[in-house]
């Protein structure tokens, strides 16, 4: 389980349902031929969906009809033209949630009642597209805060015997898109915006006459991946209401559904396993239930958990992770979580088939406790006592002699600054990973990382939601978290020497543009790690040898050359990926083997992290004796440890 385990889209964007009649910022007063043709098909578009009329528009109220995912519900949307503001409120199924842009940020109230505010690259670019569409800066020079953006023409294109023109829009500070018009009427029928993981279309129709105005009440927008569509219909449209700024903020909210029995903060005990922490969680009374515990995590149960706890399951959202694959997720509520001492009353809960990871893992995976646990009490974690202290935060007290290290958030995932060999970057931090650090692909590709470090091993490195993660494999030479060099105080720490994994996916979390990588347990478990979720601080305190057991540093890597998961009859461990002339390849190992016997010892009776970790960490030059089914043979083998990288 790696980071952003799940990602969940639910696209409800009201504010170009309700005057999107082109999806352009302001453009420069360019004499460039491609932005006088872009600022002809503009004019075009004003004209044609209310011309003058669009001149004394302040303001938007709609309340629209939403249905996605297999569930329906209403929302209400409000749009602040003159300055580009937005805010929007849903019931759909069993949630309830909202978002907004004050100008400043972007936020969102998730359905357990938590506001986020999202400081990601993605979050930042994509809400000042949508004030530049909120404003319809694109004919009002004076509303476009950032400056005009780059305009250009593409070739008109044909689908379906209609033409469209194509405008390419770059507005500052946000990214590109295309809006594409039809050519016939002048009005938008889509744009066209890829994100950090994902590249989403939305199509304007059934327009109607409001206020001298011609507007779109139905807006379509999909990913590419047809079952998680959103329908947006619009009800109601009031030109012009009157609306108060501060509806635009990220309200304040008083949570009130956490108790900690006896006082004000509770230890609780957990296993460390792969790297992951594991923690018993009792629901509505039954269990325990094993769950991870991830900084970046929604809270959630497994399918099969949810069965056996007789939790009914509403819609189909889509969930992606670390790797290619996306997967379902549904929806629950149950009346409370309990960690020990700790009691989440009323929860939303995710429901999701983690596929195969008990196989991945070794352990029964029940499913993950996160963010809205972060969210409400400061967390420490002591991976050499093997314990959780949970306080709230009015008592909370930062651990003195601790480098504080602040973050904000990408998602639910706390990020901070930091470097890898002197290049900047922002690093999210995962205690849902097992790894030392994943560095994503467009961070490798763009500074040359795989050359730069004579990166020759290539692997399966992660599993996690979406399947398994591949990556180039080196020792790079200093990642730096947080500033070290703030005089201040201890505001950062440095690790030396570490395992990089240097992603390779083409989808998923780890392709994500705007982030350098992800800090997992590998580098957390070396550490007293305490999150203030409240005041955006991470704080680490150094416990000197890892506590994942003697020798288990930084810039160890896996012996073997091959990567096992346990079958799935628990009687041996499959052969998931073998390295290119690694040991394993050399003793003649390949994928689709099972082992059936280590060292003369039955797999059925050693969870395969525990021979995951031997494998690793056994000395270079030691021979391993394995008994190997390949189809219907049988024969034995011996494997002889080495140093890959």
């Amino acid at each position: 389980m790696n980071r952003k385990t799940i990602a969940i889209t639910l696209l409800i964007s009201f504010l170009t349902a309700a005057g999107a009649s082109a999806g352009v910022s302001n453009t420069a007063r360019s004499s460039d031929p491609q932005a006088v043709l872009a600022r002809t098909v503009l004019a075009r578009a004003k004209a044609a969906s209310g011309g003058d009329a669009w001149d004394g528009v302040t303001s938007f109220q709609l309340k629209t009809r939403v249905s996605t995912a297999g569930l329906s519900g209403t929302a209400e949307g409000w749009e602040d033209v003159e300055h580009g503001l937005y805010a929007n409120s849903f019931s759909l199924g069993p949630i309830q949630g909202a978002e907004g842009y004050d100008g400043t940020s972007a936020w969102s109230k998730d359905p357990s009642g938590q506001i986020v505010v999202s400081d990601s690259g993605d979050a930042r670019e994509g809400s000042v597209n949508e004030s530049y569409r909120v404003a319809r800066a694109w004919w009002y020079a004076d509303r476009a805060s950032r400056g005009p953006a780059a305009v250009s023409i593409h070739p008109d294109r044909t689908e379906e015997g209609r033409t469209f023109q194509v405008v390419a829009i770059h507005p500052q500070g946000g990214r590109p898109f295309e809006a594409w018009f039809d050519a016939a009427t002048g009005l938008l029928d889509r744009t066209v915006e890829t994100a950090s993981n994902e590249t989403r279309t939305v199509f304007y129709s059934d327009y109607r006459d409001v206020s001298g105005l011609k507007l779109p009440f139905r807006q379509h927008s999909t990913n590419g991946e047809a079952r998680y569509d959103t329908i947006v219909e619009v009800d109601s449209v009031t030109v012009n209401p009157g609306i108060d700024l501060a509806r635009f903020s990220p309200p304040t909210v008083k949570i009130e559904d956490v108790e900690i029995a006896g006082g004000d903060r509770a230890t609780i005990p957990f296993d460390l396993i792969n790297n992951h922490i594991f923690v018993d969680v009792m629901v509505d009374g039954k269990g325990p239930v094993r769950m991870i515990f991830d900084t970046g995590g929604a809270n959630l149960v497994t399918a099969a958990v949810a069965q056996r706890l007789g939790l009914a399951s509403d819609g189909a959202f889509q969930a992606q992770g670390v790797g290619e694959k996306s997967a379902d997720v549904g929806l629950t509520r149950v009346r409370e979580l309990r960690l020990g001492g700790v009691t989440l009353r009323d929860q939303s809960l995710y429901v999701l088939d983690l596929k195969d990871i008990d196989n991945v893992e070794g352990v029964e995976v029940g499913g993950i406790v996160g963010f809205e646990l972060f969210k409400r009490l400061a967390v420490r974690i002591d991976y050499e006592g093997r314990k959780l202290t949970l306080t709230r935060p009015e008592a909370f007290k930062a651990p003195a002699g601790a480098a504080a290290i602040p973050f904000t958030f990408d998602e639910r995932t706390p990020q901070v600054e930091g470097k890898l060999d002197g290049i900047p970057g922002r690093f999210t931090i995962d205690t849902g990973s097992r790894t030392v650090l994943d560095v994503n692909r467009p961070f490798v590709e763009g500074n040359g990382l795989v050359a730069k470090y004579g990166a020759r091993v290539e692997a399966i490195t992660g599993w996690g939601l979406g399947g398994p993660v591949r990556s180039a494999v080196a020792t790079a030479g200093l990642l730096e978290l947080g500033d070290v060099r703030d005089m201040r105080g201890v505001r950062g720490v440095r690790i030396e020497r570490p395992v990089v994994h240097l992603s390779l996916q083409k989808k998923g979390a780890l392709s994500d543009p705007y982030l350098a990588g992800n800090v997992g347990g590998g580098v957390l478990k070396h550490f007293t790690a305490t999150f203030d979720y409240q005041g955006k601080v991470m704080y680490l305190e150094p416990k000197g040898q890892a506590a994942g057991g003697p020798g288990d540093g930084y810039d160890h890597y896996d012996r073997s050359g091959m990567w096992i998961n346990q079958s799935r009859d628990g009687s041996g461990y499959e052969v998931v990926d073998v390295v290119a002339g690694g040991p394993a390849a050399e003793a003649g190992l390949k994928v689709g083997d099972t082992i059936l016997t280590l060292d003369g010892q039955p797999a059925g009776e050693t969870p395969v992290f525990e021979a995951r970790n031997r494998l690793r960490d056994s000395a270079p030059g030691t021979p391993v004796r394995l008994a190997v089914r390949s189809g219907s043979q049988d024969r034995k083998l011996t494997l002889v440890l080495r140093d890959l990288i």
